[in-house]
């Protein structure tokens, strides 16, 4: 899979059988080994890096794998373990998904309120996180992408009058 975020500042080149991720912002390149993240290596500059520079930079990059890939297959993780999943009916007699993460990533506890369309595609969803101060804001999915691989993904969410763009989402066989 590739994609980008945060309007361009993050890319990144996934492949998921490897468990390997390209992860490129600034003047950084990290080849992030998800399974051993101490096999990564990093590049600045285009100079390799072997310091305690390099170990604080694969966290940073996993960080944000965690946080931005979340925005392009968060549908993908509802089953992961340590994720609870339930019903909410609301006042007007619809029913919505409540998912909350209580383990794993970098912030166990968030919760997410999912409105799906009746197919079971997302709408949206409120969240409810640890980086973000107001509980409840909404996120739109948008723009679905059908990939190479046949993986529906989005290409953009909207946060009131702010856009995150996903840029060009490709996902391969």
């Amino acid at each position: 899979m590739e994609w980008s975020f945060a309007n361009g500042k993050h890319h990144y080149r996934w492949d998921k059988e490897a468990d390997i991720v390209f992860v490129a912002w600034s003047d950084y390149q990290v080849q992030l080994n998800l399974k051993v993240p101490s096999k990564s290596s990093v590049v600045k500059d285009k100079v390799p890096l072997d310091s305690e520079e390099r170990e604080k930079l694969i966290k940073m990059a996993t960080s944000y794998f965690n946080n931005d890939s979340f925005w392009l297959v968060a549908p993908f993780k509802i089953f992961d373990p340590g994720t609870e999943r339930s019903i909410v009916s609301l006042k007007d007699g619809t029913q919505e998904l409540l998912v909350t993460y209580s383990s794993g990533g970098d912030t166990p506890g968030d919760s997410y309120l999912w409105k799906l369309q009746p197919n079971g595609f997302p709408i949206s969803f409120k969240m409810w996180v640890s980086i973000i101060p107001i509980g409840g804001i909404e996120a739109s999915w948008d723009d679905w992408q059908v990939t190479e691989s046949g993986a529906f993904l989005p290409s953009k969410h909207s946060i009131g009058p702010i856009t995150l763009d996903m840029g060009d989402v490709k996902g391969y066989r």
